[in-house]
């Protein structure tokens, strides 16, 4: 999973007026369940969120409930993003090791309804101050965000990363060709207010 929060691709997204941004303390992560498979398929299924994500936006349950229950319930680090004491998932964050055990790559993606809020910045957040202390050898998180994805790249700059290149055409997404933007977080890397 890339870091896809967003897929805006002309500014980074601002919140509607009146929206309420959330703090770290209201988003919490925790670990999917079978049960999630409706509340995820609620944002899975959306064409503007899946737009910039490897996969196609899901058209059935059945898939997205093969896809938790043999992709995400054996992951190391795959967490269900839930604001508040709501346990509904509003998104999903992960955490894939490499080929080089002191890194992995982040990806994360958020229903439509909370982008421009601040939830994913605080679930990216989350992730870098748990991960470094649950995954052994771990030093460094990398994330690589479409070139055109403004709003992601802003994410994971709010959230402490270091945007260190652009890589040209660096990887197919949906058969085209993209530019990729890599970030890093380096432990001990301080996680920003």
């Amino acid at each position: 999973m890339e870091a896809t929060a967003t897929p805006r691709t002309q500014e980074v997204m601002k919140p509607e007026p009146g929206t309420v941004k959330v703090t770290v303390d209201e988003v919490t992560l925790r670990k999917f369940e079978l049960s999630d498979v409706d509340a995820m398929m609620a944002w899975a299924s959306d064409p503007q969120v899946a737009a910039l994500c490897r996969w196609e936006p899901y058209e059935s349950t059945e898939p997205l409930l093969a896809f938790i229950r043999d992709v995400v319930l054996p992951h190391q680090w795959f967490r269900a993003i839930c604001l508040g004491s709501e346990p509904r998932p509003v998104g999903a964050v992960s955490v894939s090791p490499t080929g080089d055990p002191c890194r992995a790559e982040l990806g994360y993606v958020l229903a439509r309804a909370h982008w421009g809020r601040g939830v994913a910045t605080a679930a990216v957040k989350r992730t870098v101050t748990a991960v470094f202390g649950e995954v052994p050898g771990l030093e460094r998180v990398e994330a690589l965000v479409d070139v055109a994805n403004l709003a992601s790249q802003r994410v994971l700059e709010k959230a402490g990363f270091t945007r260190e290149a652009v890589l040209r055409k660096y990887g197919a997404n949906k058969g085209v060709v993209r530019d990729k933007v890599m970030c890093s977080f380096i432990d001990p890397d301080a996680v920003p207010e």
